[in-house]
């Protein structure tokens, strides 16, 4: 898969009318750095956004599973055994959020070309290893994809559908 948007946006399907790339009515993104704080950098973000878009009533779901890809990124997807207190690098780690009529879009875009592994746990008091059962718990289908061209890395997404008068 590339970087451009109709072959970035196809999995994005997900049972709803075609989407065309160049109709995103909102999108807003940012860098994230690379340290654990980042993660309520990203529910700032969220929260800023979606109360823009007047979503704001779609930010429990929407900012766990953020919370929880940015968290998978950080600590997964990073050279060197993820984040470091005082890394001065270049972010390496971005949040996307993108609106049309009837889904949001929330993606995390990484380094890493690894995909993410699931974890079949029974043990739901468990600290770890829940995160992504969280994102496909709240969200209506997420996934990922390896990014080809300049940018390296992947992708991980997860759509929430909307109702069209929103």
């Amino acid at each position: 898969m590339g970087t451009n948007g109709s072959t970035m946006l196809e999995p994005l399907r997900q049972g709803l009318p075609p989407l065309d790339p160049a109709a995103v009515s909102s999108a807003a993104s940012c860098a994230l750095p690379a340290r654990y704080e980042a993660v309520r950098e990203a529910r700032q973000f969220t929260r800023g956004t979606l109360d823009q878009w007047e979503l704001g009533e779609r930010f429990d779901d929407v900012c766990l599973v953020v919370s929880e890809l940015v968290t998978n990124a950080l600590r997964h997807a990073l050279p060197q055994g993820g984040p470091c207190a005082g890394q001065q690098q270049d972010p390496s780690v971005r949040l996307h959020l993108m609106r049309w009529t009837e889904r949001l879009v929330c993606a995390v875009r990484d380094p890493s070309t690894e995909g993410p592994v699931t974890r079949a746990t029974d043990d739901f008091s468990a600290e770890s290893g829940r995160g992504l059962f969280l994102v496909d718990s709240f969200s209506d289908s997420w996934g990922w994809h390896p990014l080809a061209g300049t940018l390296s890395g992947k992708v991980v997404w997860a759509l929430f559908r909307l109702q069209p008068d929103a």
